[in-house]
């Protein structure tokens, strides 16, 4: 048994397979998500986990080369912007229907309990070497 890190499993096992370039969605409890990628659906209950908790927990076990983000996040979601700013770099803004669009190819959707308006990022996969 791990002890520490990410403990759920299948979300450990989906991290494993990701490869350099590979996309990952954050995302929150609204996010439509399209057929096609893995989901990793870690929502409990409006606001647990919050989209904050499993970014950092995911930022802490991925290299990243940045992300995406929703332009609207910026006047709808200050916090969330902030928090995205801080922690993704660099940071592309993009309309939410393109970053909608863009989930499609994702490798893996990890979906929150999050419940503020778009909180979500897709980050692309960087290599440790």
């Amino acid at each position: 048994m791990k002890k520490s890190g990410i403990l759920n499993r299948h979300l450990c096992g989906a991290l494993a397979e990701l490869g350099h370039g590979d996309t990952v969605l954050i995302c929150d409890a609204g996010m439509p998500v399209p057929p096609g990628p893995r989901v990793v659906d870690l929502a409990f209950r409006a606001g647990v986990p919050s989209f904050a908790e499993v970014l950092d927990g995911l930022l802490a076990e991925l290299v990243t080369e940045g992300g995406t983000a929703a332009t609207e996040v910026q006047e709808a979601n200050p916090a969330t912007a902030r928090l995205l700013s801080a922690r993704v770099t660099p940071l592309t803004l993009v309309p939410h229907e393109e970053l909608k669009r863009r989930t499609a190819a994702a490798r893996l959707v990890v979906r929150t309990g999050e419940a503020t308006p778009y909180a979500n990022v897709l980050l692309r996969c960087g290599v440790f070497f």
